[in-house]
């Protein structure tokens, strides 16, 4: 299983208010999560009007198909015509087959074997 996380910062310079704002980053947020199996949300300050950031979760089976979930989310900002791309991070995380490297998980709750910890 791997998840991979990006951080989008958005440049709005025809915003003059909030509502300016929040109008461009509704707009997209929307397009991403119908067209995307992707998770996204606003994150950072809330309160300038010309930059916004955003958080996108992706999960996936193997690392290529995250990539390419992130690599779209990235190119659909990319895209925006009421906003520019300023800043742009992206990291793909292994959790091992299945999930098999999450810890704290159920199978610690469970005390499933390789769980280090067990309830009785």
């Amino acid at each position: 299983m791997f998840v991979g996380v990006t951080r989008i910062v958005l440049s709005i310079p025809g915003a003059r208010s909030l509502k300016d704002r929040r109008r461009v980053v509704h707009a997209f947020r929307d397009r991403v999560r119908a067209r995307l199996s992707a998770s996204i949300t606003e994150i950072g300050d809330l309160e300038r009007y010309q930059v916004a950031a955003l958080g996108v979760a992706v999960v996936a089976r193997d690392s290529a198909h995250c990539e390419e979930l992130t690599s779209l989310v990235r190119h659909a900002a990319e895209g925006l015509r009421e906003a520019l791309v300023s800043d742009v991070a992206t990291e793909i995380v292994s959790f091992g087959e299945g999930g098999s490297g999450i810890r704290g998980g159920i199978e610690d709750a469970l005390g499933r074997p390789g769980s280090e910890d067990s309830f009785e």
